[in-house]
């Protein structure tokens, strides 16, 4: 892998195997004395609101297929709004579709879209699908000026296709941003993105981050303080969680991952053997657990191998939208959809133990249920 890239996969979340999540299982009491400090507790001590996970349908998931929604390579939108309305009407009970999405927003809020586009134009959160959510928006009474698409970077929201061309009218921002020459460093000697973190709101670890001058700009800071983006905290109110569905070495990324690591700065330190305590405890913190109220995974087109990045050999078509309030549960069906396709693939022979570790932890948190016997899921396969 190429400098560049290796250090991006490290900055965006890429699994590797130096920052494997999967960690050998052990007795919990020693896993625990491995583990560092952090201040989680400080977070699940705070009050929550009407909108805290696991939202208006805790334990509920939409899941709809259709084995026709790749049309020339490439999710159709038609097809995809179809997809989207079903898991919306199907999820809330609601065959009104304006309804359905006022449950959990109104003109008034301004909505982040949380996509994912690290993997470039072959493995990001599809066009398709962002479009359908913004046309059913504003169909629901929502004004464009009052949707924001975001992740980590700028760089990778542009290379990905979410640009003020294809997205008139929406505001597109990373936490992680350059200037006009390509320069993540300010006339002051600052990145531009420390004045887009807020250091009110942070999740610390007691595990230094350490990054030379290249790194650097992808962290935004060192230490033991990962702060979250302004874009969080200030500029939404609501956020819509738009991720797409692939491994990450033998446990997957979606729902919480997306959320957790796209969230904060600092965060190759939380790897390895923090992975999955990092994707449960980010989100226990305020600007996500109260702001998340819909999760929309895009598996019509995902990977089972050599994610989270892009590997065209790994890449495959689940033909699925899967959503809910609850990101733990719909974690919880996308992780046995990819362990499936992993194993018919002869990639591993079993689920490992400890691969459904963040999901647990999220559960003892109360953001969601893990447990899949205490799950109700609504299938439903539109024909092509």
């Amino acid at each position: 892998m190429k400098r560049r890239n290796f250090f991006r996969s490290i900055a965006l979340g890429g699994a590797s195997i130096a920052f494997s999540p999967i960690v050998k299982a052990m007795p919990a009491v020693e896993a625990d004395k491995a583990k560092p400090a952090t201040n989680v507790q400080d977070a699940l001590s705070i009050p929550r609101n009407e909108h805290s996970m696991p939202g208006k349908y805790p334990g509920k998931v939409a899941k709809v297929t259709h084995s026709g929604c790749i049309v020339d390579g490439q999710p159709s939108e038609e097809i995809t709004y179809g997809m989207l309305k079903s898991c919306m009407q199907n999820l809330t009970g609601k065959e009104n579709l304006k309804e359905a999405w006022l449950q959990f927003v109104g003109p008034d809020d301004v909505i982040g879209l949380k996509v994912n586009p690290i993997g470039g134009k072959l493995l990001s959160t599809s066009h398709a699908l962002t479009q359908s959510i913004i046309n059913q928006l504003e169909e629901a009474g929502i004004s464009r000026d009052h949707i924001i698409l975001w992740d980590r970077r700028e760089e990778d929201l542009r290379e990905s296709g979410f640009t003020p061309e294809n997205y008139p009218g929406i505001k597109i921002i990373g936490t992680e941003c350059q200037d006009e020459n390509g320069s993540y460093i300010n006339a002051e000697g600052k990145f531009y993105g420390e004045e887009r973190i807020d250091k009110n709101h942070f999740y610390y670890v007691d595990l230094e981050g350490e990054y030379d001058a290249y790194t650097m700009p992808y962290m935004i800071n060192g230490g033991k303080y990962s702060y979250f983006t302004k874009i969080c905290t200030e500029m939404v109110t609501k956020i819509i969680n738009v991720p797409v569905l692939k491994n990450a070495g033998t446990t997957i990324t979606s729902c919480m991952k997306n959320l957790a690591f796209g969230s904060i700065t600092n965060t190759a330190r939380l790897h390895g053997p923090m992975w999955h305590d990092t994707c449960a405890s980010a989100c226990a913190f305020p600007p996500l657990r109260d702001k998340v109220v819909l999760n929309i995974t895009d598996a019509m087109i995902g990977c089972f191998d050599g994610g989270p990045a892009a590997n065209p050999q790994f890449i495959c078509r689940y033909n699925t939208l899967l959503a809910g309030t609850d990101p733990v549960a719909v974690d919880r069906i996308g992780y046995d959809m990819v362990i499936a396709k992993r194993i018919e693939e002869g990639v591993q022979e079993e689920e490992k133990a400890g691969a459904r570790g963040f999901m647990e932890m999220a559960q003892e948190f109360k953001l969601g249920i893990a447990d899949k016997d205490k799950i109700e899921l609504i299938e439903i396969n539109l024909q092509a």
